[in-house]
């Protein structure tokens, strides 16, 4: 039986190690640069319009933030790194927070999160690596896909391919949290990582 995403709620912040959830269902970690749009994929995902925070501004997850779907998953949606305007201090925290829930983590499936329209960072290609060398399977997905002229969303996901090395067992999804282009094809793709 599918998961429902349609059924979802927030259920924590984690702000330290002590507050991840191991609870033996799934996890779903979304990971992604602090622009690229992580929590506006979640809230298409999950057909809602503001469960996960999108902020005005980049940055607004400082947490390992969870969203129980259909109460047989989780949905985690991870700090972004990168790009936001915060003090030092702050990313440094961010980053150990991160460290934690990776060497804890149970990751069913791992959600890296790419602008379309730009080459993946170096932070993108090591969180790629990180997916990669734990064995943890690997969704990529291409979001802000509504941003590109169509003859350019070829060339952009081919650059995306082959900056991150992509095998053809590996899954690159062009998406659009904004047209929600891609969703059901997620959706597909995340059911299959727990049937």
């Amino acid at each position: 039986m599918p998961i429902n995403f349609g059924k979802a709620e927030f259920v924590r912040s984690a702000g330290s190690k002590e507050q991840f959830l191991w609870d033996g269902l799934p996890q779903f970690a979304f990971a992604g640069r602090s622009n690229v749009g992580k929590s506006s994929v979640i809230n298409r995902l999950l057909g809602r319009k503001n469960l996960a925070y999108v902020g005005a501004s980049p940055g607004k997850t400082t947490q390992v933030n969870y969203y129980l779907v259909d109460r047989r998953a989780y949905l985690v949606d991870l700090p972004g790194y990168g790009y936001a305007k915060v003090p030092k201090t702050e990313k440094e925290r961010w980053g150990r927070l991160m460290e934690s829930y990776f060497q804890e983590a149970h990751i069913t499936a791992g959600v890296l999160i790419v602008d379309a329209r730009h080459k993946p960072t170096e932070n993108d290609l090591t969180m790629h690596r990180w997916f990669r060398e734990t064995g943890c399977p690997e969704i990529v997905v291409a979001n802000k896909l509504d941003k590109l002229k169509k003859s350019q969303i070829e060339p952009a996901l081919t650059l995306i391919w082959e900056s991150l090395e992509l095998a053809e067992k590996d899954r690159l999804l062009p998406f659009s949290a904004e047209k929600g282009t891609g969703k059901e094809e997620l959706i597909q793709l995340l059911n299959s990582c727990i049937a």
